[in-house]
């Protein structure tokens, strides 16, 4: 594995001849329910990130913590930031990070939350017009997925801190799982826009975390390893 932190100058450059990709995954400091880490979304991401840096020879640069929550920016410990600084801060890791000589850049993210999606997509179309070379991409292994997840899960429309994130902590963290809250979904009336989300969704959960179960995790992780594996096969056969 390729840990951006761990190695030092010389096996930076000795790695740049072997690979010009580089991963950045990036979480969220956020609320999951009663029962799960603030950090979830980092969590998640971050470690099956590890998994894949087993099987693919690839930088993976160092967790980006914080992103843009809305519907969950008011419950307790969410730490959240603006699309601005998310769009900001992407864009100055890509920018140094192709000045030292990587061309290829994964933005992953481990939540799929539509403004910070946005944020980093952004940035994407604004560099790939600007930078020669470069290869771009930014997703969520939960977008890629949302068919294969949803017949893991037993829950319809599982979704935040449901059934599926509990049983992936389930599986990379079990130590983190303080219990399961019951079951909830948001209650926010589409389409609109509402200032006081801790009222229309007070407990934070959407799905049934009582459904979960540490074989359901592993299978999830799996199929975002082998989903993230086949993204970077694709960027390295990309002319």
């Amino acid at each position: 594995m390729i840990i951006l932190e761990n190695i030092t100058m010389r096996e930076f450059r000795k790695y740049l001849k072997q690979t010009k990709t580089i991963v950045f995954p990036f979480g969220t400091i956020e609320e999951h329910g009663s029962h799960l880490p603030l950090n979830t979304d980092a969590l998640i991401i971050n470690e099956t990130l590890r998994l894949v840096a087993k099987q693919r020879k690839f930088f993976l640069a160092p967790l980006t913590y914080y992103g843009v929550c809305t519907t969950t920016k008011d419950h307790p410990g969410t730490i959240s930031i603006t699309p601005e600084t998310l769009r900001f801060l992407s864009r100055d890791l890509i920018v140094e990070a192709y000045k030292k000589g990587l061309r290829n850049f994964l933005l992953i993210s481990g939540h799929g939350g539509s403004l910070h999606m946005s944020a980093l997509k952004e940035t994407a179309e604004m560099l790939v017009e600007e930078l020669d070379g470069i290869k771009i991409a930014v997703f969520s292994p939960y977008d890629l997925l949302w068919k294969e997840l949803s017949q893991i899960a037993e829950t319809p429309n599982d979704s935040h801190a449901g059934e599926l994130e509990t049983s992936m902590v389930l599986y990379l963290s079990p130590e983190l799982v303080k219990g399961r809250a019951p079951e909830e979904y948001p209650k926010i009336p589409r389409p609109f826009s509402v200032r006081d989300k801790v009222k229309h969704w007070p407990g934070g959960v959407w799905g049934n975390p009582k459904k979960a179960s540490r074989e359901k995790g592993e299978k999830a992780v799996k199929l975002m390893v082998d989903s993230i594996a086949g993204v970077l096969d694709m960027v390295d056969k990309r002319k």
